[in-house]
């Protein structure tokens, strides 16, 4: 029993000897940019996300509709390649994000800045599309492009938790400007932190990005934060596109 005991204790203070070199290493030298490029496999779109976004929610497109969606999918299957970056930063930045969000960041021991796009090659298709007229399949690849932009976000936080892991951290939600009391003008502020890095998203003097399927945004780390499965309650912007009902159990 005192070999088994030993064992543990030996584990235990290992595991949180490395914790503490962990800190103390990303508190001396910070942890450096991540960027990534994807495939739409990767991505694990399925066309019942495309057609959510496009309004039918859990109701089923007629035929036609099906297909053309199929249509935009095989389309630019090869040649996507959404992209995400992000940093962590100890300090908050002095954004102005009001007390919706900053109440979700709360507890949280480091922060985590992100920029994700389903890239300039789907803002080039998106623009064929227009070229050719066809506007049924410009508004299927619209709502493509949202799911895209959205997934790919998926993808960034599944690797940011993978890098927090073994300090035993988790991670909040993703606050993006433009949301929850976030004005969209506070991109100025958000891209410059990035210095450059922002996997070739760029702002217009209106705080739009470009390529327009992009989203960016502030997660919040540490032991002591929460992720939520439904965050429309928290916002009282009842006209948001992105807001859903709480479904019931």
């Amino acid at each position: 029993m005192d070999l088994l005991v030993t064992t543990f204790f030996l584990r235990f203070c290992c595991r949180k000897e490395i914790k503490v070199l962990l800190l103390q290493t990303w508190q001396t030298t910070g942890w450096k940019m991540t960027e990534k490029t994807l495939t739409y496999n990767d991505l694990l779109v399925e066309p019942a996300d495309v057609y959510r976004q496009m309004g039918y929610h859990e109701a089923e497109p007629d035929e036609a509709t099906r297909q053309e969606t199929l249509y935009i999918i095989n389309k630019v299957r090869e040649r996507l390649r959404p992209r995400f970056c992000y940093f962590v930063t100890r300090e908050l930045p002095a954004f102005d994000m009001g007390s919706i969000i900053l109440r979700q960041l709360r507890g949280a021991e480091a922060y985590a800045l992100f920029v994700a796009t389903a890239g300039r090659e789907y803002e080039a298709f998106q623009q064929e599309l227009k070229a050719e007229g066809d506007m049924v399949r410009v508004f299927i690849a619209d709502a493509l492009g949202s799911v895209i932009a959205e997934k790919t976000a998926d993808q960034m936080e599944v690797a940011l938790q993978a890098s927090i892991e073994k300090l035993g951290w988790r991670h909040t939600n993703r606050f993006s400007p433009g949301y929850c009391g976030w004005h969209v003008s506070q991109q100025q502020l958000l891209f410059p932190l990035f210095e450059g890095h922002t996997c070739d998203v760029t702002l217009t003097e209106s705080s739009l990005m470009v390529p327009i399927k992009s989203v960016s945004g502030i997660i919040g780390l540490g032991a002591n934060v929460r992720h939520l499965d439904y965050t429309c309650g928290l916002c009282d912007f009842k006209q948001c596109y992105k807001r859903v009902k709480k479904s019931n159990p």
